[in-house]
């Protein structure tokens, strides 16, 4: 996941609205989001070569997402383990997502880089190995994560942020595909606004579209996610090959808070 543009605590009809990008190499397997047998009630889609996934709602109003961080002059632990585990591991209603954030902060030197969003409608935490005591919780508002820390201002994150933003206070009811839309933005952003993450301009300009085409690598999947204040949620996630629409799976259902 490289792109996750969220609302929460603040919309009068929807706390909770997310707009979200998975970029992945194409030749990497996945299902689309379906609903888990384990942890029971997770709808998501599953990364089969680590047995994780990148983003989830669970029927009991759970919700994570996590993205990579570009530090390429960073290596990863010896005997990494698969970052998708964290976010499973945080929607298993089994256990208090308290307890399992506090045993990520633990462990957090097993993985490579991270950043995880994590929580139910009301309250949302934000949690990386980047940096000690990263613990926090996220203030209610937009808000933007790609492959840097919380609303790190990168040309994309500000410009879904701004968008998603207006859609937020002008709009509703909210109509899926306008979300779909800012996601679906592939213009590269100029030269001069983007980061140095140590990769070269060249690739820099390649990854700075919202949606991303590249040989080999780019946008994988599209999730839209809105809950209103009834508790009703509406999962939506849409799937690409290669730059180009293959499908889409849509989930609506009653949250039922544990």
């Amino acid at each position: 996941m490289c792109l996750v543009l969220f609302n929460h605590g603040e919309h009068p009809v929807y706390p909770l609205i997310v707009a979200a990008n998975r970029d992945e190499f194409y030749d990497r397997p996945a299902a689309p989001a379906h609903v888990w047998e384990q942890p029971a009630g997770l709808v998501a889609g599953k990364d089969l070569t680590g047995g994780g996934t990148w983003l989830g709602l669970t029927h009991s109003g759970r919700f994570a997402a996590l993205t990579n961080v570009r530090k390429p002059d960073v290596p990863p632990p010896p005997g990494a383990r698969s970052r998708g585990g964290i976010v499973t591991d945080l929607l298993d209603d089994s256990v208090s997502m308290e307890k399992t954030l506090e045993r990520l902060s633990e462990t957090a030197e097993q993985y490579d880089l991270y950043n995880v969003i994590a929580g139910t409608p009301d309250r949302l935490m934000y949690e990386t190995n980047q940096a000690q005591g990263s613990f926090t919780e996220i203030p209610p508002g937009t808000h933007g994560l790609s492959n840097a820390m919380l609303n790190t201002p990168w040309p994309k994150v500000e410009h879904g942020v701004d968008r998603l933003s207006r859609i937020a206070d002008d709009v509703c009811p909210i109509d899926p595909d306008v979300l779909f839309e800012i996601l679906s933005e592939a213009e590269p952003f100029p030269d001069h606004r983007l980061p140095e993450t140590g990769v070269g301009p060249d690739l820099e300009r390649s990854l700075s579209p919202l949606f991303i085409r590249m040989s080999g690598y780019g946008t994988r999947c599209q999730t839209v996610i809105l809950i209103d204040r009834d508790g009703r949620a509406t999962f939506i996630e849409r799937s690409f090959a290669d730059g180009n629409f293959m499908n889409e799976e849509r989930f609506t259902f009653q949250i039922r808070p544990q």
